[in-house]
């Protein structure tokens, strides 16, 4: 099997310009959001002091037969968030595209190491931010989901990075699109999951109309308030579980399939094991009187932390039969 190297080249391009494409989109919402603020604060100012409100005995131009109302001039924190929702959409075709486009070069499922692993769950997390977080509202989310998206962007290009080329003997069976895709699909999912309770935390900490100082502060302010973050950790959680779970599942049916066992506790076994039995836990407590608040969303950061703990350690550093992603 061979691999078409033009094919394998527009891929990396297409990678590489999603990574631009999102740093810009980035760069456009930390604008949005640091204006947010200001905007919506001189708006309340504006109001009390009487600005804009119309005197008694004058005529508004949009009263007057045959005169065009001018209309109302678009915060700045709308232009700029606006844009960048559009810079998004691009950036999101451009990684679908890299991943579509490394598989045709090869003529496989792209899921055959850690760099493709890492790309389809960034992908997965960005199509999900877009059809969770496409209010105007959500829109200061992005932020905090761009950098975790662009730091495992930047490690997949670089530390991660092989080479478009066939996937070794013990990959080339049909589970690996059945099981990687869902558990790439389903880590995607927790990265959503995982960003928004660390923001409810935060905005716990700083709810709104407490005097604040200091960078967390001006940081929660921004935020949505603390119910619809809690809310949206749950949402995704319950997607995600799922998903990661049937695909502990199948890896095990596979695993028996390879090795002639169900389950062996390989290192990755485990971590994945551990990482789901803490989302079970944390839908647990997110249902129970008491902890459906602070200690569920540590219980869901915890969860978060094991994928990224599993994501990363267990394959870079502990050695074990799933030690074939591609890494020298």
């Amino acid at each position: 099997m061979t691999t078409n190297e033009t094919l394998a080249q527009y891929s990396d391009w297409a990678f590489r310009s999603a990574f631009a494409v999102f740093l810009l989109a980035l760069i456009l919402l930390i604008v949005q959001y640091a204006s947010t603020r200001a905007q919506a604060l001189q708006e309340r100012e504006l109001v009390s002091d009487g600005v804009g409100a119309r005197s008694v005995g004058t005529v508004d131009s949009a009263d007057v037969p045959g005169r065009v109302a001018m209309q109302p001039e678009k915060p700045i924190s709308e232009r700029f968030g606006g844009m960048g929702s559009a810079v998004l959409v691009v950036g999101t075709v451009l990684i679908i595209a890299s991943i579509v486009l490394r598989g045709l070069s090869t003529n496989r499922f792209p899921l055959g190491n850690m760099y493709e692993f890492v790309t389809m769950a960034c992908a997965a997390a960005l199509v999900v931010g877009l059809a969770l977080l496409s209010k105007p509202g959500y829109r200061s989310m992005w932020v905090f989901l761009l950098v975790p998206v662009l730091v495992l962007m930047f490690l997949s290009a670089t530390l991660l990075y092989a080479d478009a080329a066939p996937v070794v003997p013990a990959l080339r069976s049909y589970w690996l699109p059945i099981h990687v895709t869902i558990v790439s699909v389903g880590s995607g999912v927790f990265l959503v999951s995982g960003i928004s309770s660390l923001l409810f935390l935060l905005r716990v900490r700083y709810p709104y109309g407490e005097e604040g100082t200091g960078i967390f502060a001006w940081v929660a302010e921004r935020l949505p308030d603390a119910q619809t973050l809690d809310r949206l950790a749950y949402k995704t959680t319950i997607i995600g579980f799922p998903l990661f779970g049937a695909g502990v599942i199948l890896g095990a049916i596979w695993a028996e399939a390879a090795w002639g066992r169900f389950w062996g506790w390989d290192p990755k076994e485990t971590m994945s094991f551990i990482a789901w039995v803490i989302y079970a836990a944390y839908l647990h407590a997110r249902a129970t009187s008491g902890w459906r608040e602070t200690k569920a969303a540590w219980i869901n950061v915890a969860g978060f932390v094991a994928m990224l703990f599993n994501l990363f350690i267990i394959n870079m550093v502990v050695s074990g039969l799933h030690s074939y992603a591609g890494l020298t």
